[in-house]
């Protein structure tokens, strides 16, 4: 009997969902959140939201999704349980992307618009204050350690650091030609930044912001100004970094150690964010013109599958 049970139980758990993880992808024309199912890569539902979509984030528990909406000037707070928008922050205007400080109440939000930073105290529902930057801010990255945020500027061509805890402007370092996203990585020592127009991505000492790489793109068969790098993802490891190269329609796999290109992934038509299951054994691409998400299977190191969503995704993060 003890024989039997066992082999039930066993039975039982095959049956669980191998990837219980979801999907959330911003659909900028629609004014929408697709909803993609782990387990069974298909779109499973839709939620309504304010109008133009492009940042997302999840809350610090996991249970609420941050929604920036362009063109109504707020964060929209959609609760995943009822899978609606259950209220709203303030954002300042056009705000475009925002991090989630390591505290899980803070929201450091760019504002493309008037050139700031907007800090929303998320459990008071205001802004406690505005950080200027550079012409049309966009992305955003916090240390994990929670000492610094950092933003980049697109006209402006500029890195910026912000001390997390004064919320004081602490240093501007000039980069590639229209930066678009900044991302710290695990350990905090390091701050990458994509070059949407030179297509590459620098790598700076976060202390000193001493640069330590800048890497170089090239992808057989496509014109080299099609290779214009844009989302970042680094492995919580330090093994390895992603990076979307846009209209090329390819996200390359970059040695963090070493930072050598090793390969890439055809994937669907302007690749623009991406974002890594909580296990690191996929890649999630939004592809803006072809109105879809590719799944990338890195452990071998494939395609898995390309899931229609609505027009223009944006910007996607997975919940476990």
């Amino acid at each position: 009997m003890q024989v039997l049970i066992l082999a039930v139980l066993g039975w039982m758990l095959t049956l669980q969902p191998v990837f219980a993880e979801t999907v959330y992808v911003s659909n900028e024309q629609d004014n929408t959140i697709s909803i993609i199912d782990g387990d069974s890569l298909s779109h499973v539902g839709t939620i309504p939201v304010g109008r133009r979509p492009r940042g997302i984030g999840l809350s610090a528990d996991k249970q609420k999704l941050y929604v920036a909406v362009g063109d109504d000037n707020r964060i929209d707070v959609v609760n995943l349980k009822s899978r609606t928008v259950e209220g709203s922050l303030p954002s300042g205007e056009d705000p475009e992307l925002f991090v989630i400080h390591p505290d899980g109440r803070r929201l450091f939000v760019a504002n493309e618009n008037d050139n700031l930073v907007s800090v929303l105290d998320i459990p008071e529902g205001r802004i406690v204050t505005e950080v200027e930057v550079g012409v049309e801010p966009e992305g955003m990255g916090a240390s994990p350690n929670g000492r610094f945020v950092v933003n980049t500027s697109e006209t402006t061509s500029m890195l910026h650091v912000i001390d997390a805890e004064t919320l004081e402007l602490i240093d501007n370092v000039l980069v590639g030609t229209r930066p678009r996203v900044a991302q710290v990585s695990a350990d905090s020592r390091q701050i990458w930044v994509s070059s949407e127009l030179r297509g590459t991505v620098e790598v700076f000492d976060a202390d000193t912001r001493e640069p330590l790489a800048k890497i170089g793109f090239e992808v057989p068969g496509v014109p080299r100004e099609l290779v214009q790098a844009v989302g970042i993802q680094l492995t919580p490891d330090g093994s390895r970094a992603y990076v979307a190269l846009g209209p090329a329609n390819r996200v390359v796999e970059v040695d963090a150690r070493n930072f050598k290109m090793l390969r890439t992934y055809l994937v669907g038509q302007r690749v623009w964010h991406i974002a890594l299951s909580p296990n690191g054994k996929r890649l999630y691409t939004a592809n803006g013109n072809s109105s879809d998400v590719t799944v990338i299977d890195l452990e071998n190191r494939e395609v898995l599958k390309t899931i229609g969503v609505g027009r223009s995704p944006w910007g996607l993060v997975v919940a476990p």
